[in-house]
């Protein structure tokens, strides 16, 4: 089994992240590193963190294991709250706020597993996502892969499902973008891509436009494994404010020209379009 790297950036979301990092430490696959950025958080994120890190050294947990007719009581059995074989946790903080981008490519340089993804810190990942994900990786010999997501409001209720494409390049990536956030990927396409970069609001698009264009190969999953949360239920998909959407839209918008532009030239890579 590979080790997995996920990394949760995080900033003054202090309030969501024991319910992230919960949904990442009871994923049903044996090992994963967490690397968990605080891009200088000025709420009570360090605490927070601190307490989770107690948590899983010290909760205990029990269920009924045994009636004892003789005595007449119920035996109950006591065990760790967390599994710790298979998991490691590692808290990295940057001293201010230096934006999403720095602080998924701080994650990114500090993971050691082969395979690594991130999950927003008020995302919750669903149980079995690094499990198919990885398994569809090894099925198809792919580079990525990803799968469908459903988006929930602050109280848990599901509001929406997103169903995504299965992969071309094309329906990906010409269309508007499509790959998702319950995504994992080989680390490796770092070394041949570069990184996120900070210049961009989207800069997941951007990163996997690029790992496309240079010819990954990515395979979908069609199944929810991931629930994105949203601050707003009269807004049902997004966080953004009308001037970060405005700024979104125009960036996501020059990244579908160019996946057009990269799909129509000469030097379109014939591995891209399937």
């Amino acid at each position: 089994m590979e080790l997995v790297s996920i990394i949760v950036p995080t900033y003054n979301q202090a309030k969501y992240l024991p319910i992230c990092l919960d949904a990442i430490w009871f994923q049903e696959y044996g090992d994963l590193e967490i690397i968990v950025v605080d891009d200088g958080s000025r709420d009570d994120t360090r605490e927070v963190l601190e307490a989770y890190r107690q948590g899983v050294e010290n909760d205990m947990t029990s269920f009924a294991s045994r009636y004892d007719e003789a005595a007449d009581v119920v035996e109950r059995t006591r065990t760790r709250r967390y599994e710790t074989r298979g998991r490691t946790l590692t808290v990295i903080r940057h001293e201010t706020n230096k934006g999403l981008s720095e602080a998924l490519n701080t994650g990114v340089r500090a993971a050691t597993g082969r395979l690594c993804t991130f999950i927003a810190s008020d995302d919750v990942l669903l149980p079995g996502m690094v499990r198919e994900l990885s398994q569809a990786m090894r099925d198809a010999d792919a580079d990525f892969a990803y799968g469908d997501q459903q988006v929930i409001d602050d109280d848990g209720r599901i509001l929406r499902r997103f169903v995504l494409p299965d992969y071309s390049f094309a329906a990906c990536f010409c269309d508007w973008y499509f790959c998702g956030v319950a995504k994992l990927y080989k680390r490796e396409l770092h070394d041949a891509f570069g990184y996120y970069d900070p210049a961009y609001t989207v800069q997941d698009h951007d990163m996997y436009l690029r790992f496309a264009m240079g010819g990954a190969r990515f395979v979908h999953v069609p199944r929810v494994l991931v629930s994105v949360r949203t601050h707003d239920k009269d807004r049902l998909v997004h966080n953004h404010s009308p001037e970060g959407m405005s700024r979104l839209y125009r960036e996501s918008s020059r990244l579908v020209v160019k996946a057009r532009e990269h799909l129509a030239g000469p030097g379109a890579n014939p591995r891209a379009g399937g």
